[in-house]
């Protein structure tokens, strides 16, 4: 707990068109910095944590719950738990994303 320097953080590589850093996280709150080239796939997926996915910069389409929109740099998502999302990424990016709790799976 306390400081996460990003220096001291290795990405996981996830495939060939994605990686994941975990930022500071403990059990109740995470943040995960991924990086997208264009083509990179989030396959459709639940997990029961509640999700905010910040954009950074870049262009992906999000697709929840159904419904399916086009966003960039200072758009976000609320993703309640339970509910299936997936995202293409259209143009090389990056987003921050917020989970509570902690996503065990990823540490």
């Amino acid at each position: 707990m306390g400081f996460f320097f990003d220096k001291d953080i290795e990405a996981r590589v996830l495939d060939s068109k994605s990686k994941r850093k975990v930022l500071a996280h403990d059990k109740d709150l995470m943040a995960c910095h991924l990086y997208f080239e264009a083509g990179g796939i989030g396959t459709p997926h639940t997990h029961p944590h509640t999700q905010i996915a910040l954009i950074i910069s870049g262009r992906f389409e999000f697709t929840l719950d159904g419904d399916t929109a086009v966003m960039t740099a200072g758009d976000s998502v609320y993703i309640p738990g339970g509910k299936e999302h997936s995202l293409v990424c259209l143009e090389k990016g990056e987003l921050i994303d917020i989970f509570t709790p902690e996503r065990e799976d990823f540490i």
